[in-house]
């Protein structure tokens, strides 16, 4: 199965974190890291956004 490659804009989307949150935590290590297709064109794996979202805790306060 192919997976499928995002582009930011939908990484920010799904993970609802603005873009510096993002890069911020990939330098920390605590975010999947992008693909490199060419010079300046980078994307992330769909399964690895789903494994870092899937690694979050349960919020104790579903109001949160």
């Amino acid at each position: 199965m192919s997976d499928v490659l995002l582009r930011l804009p939908e990484v920010i989307e799904q993970v609802k974190l603005s873009r510096s949150t993002i890069y911020r935590r990939i330098e920390e290590g605590t975010f999947p890291r992008p693909r490199a297709l060419g010079t300046g064109c980078v994307r992330w794996r769909q399964s690895e956004i789903d494994a870092w979202i899937d690694t979050l805790p349960v919020a104790a306060d579903p109001a949160c």
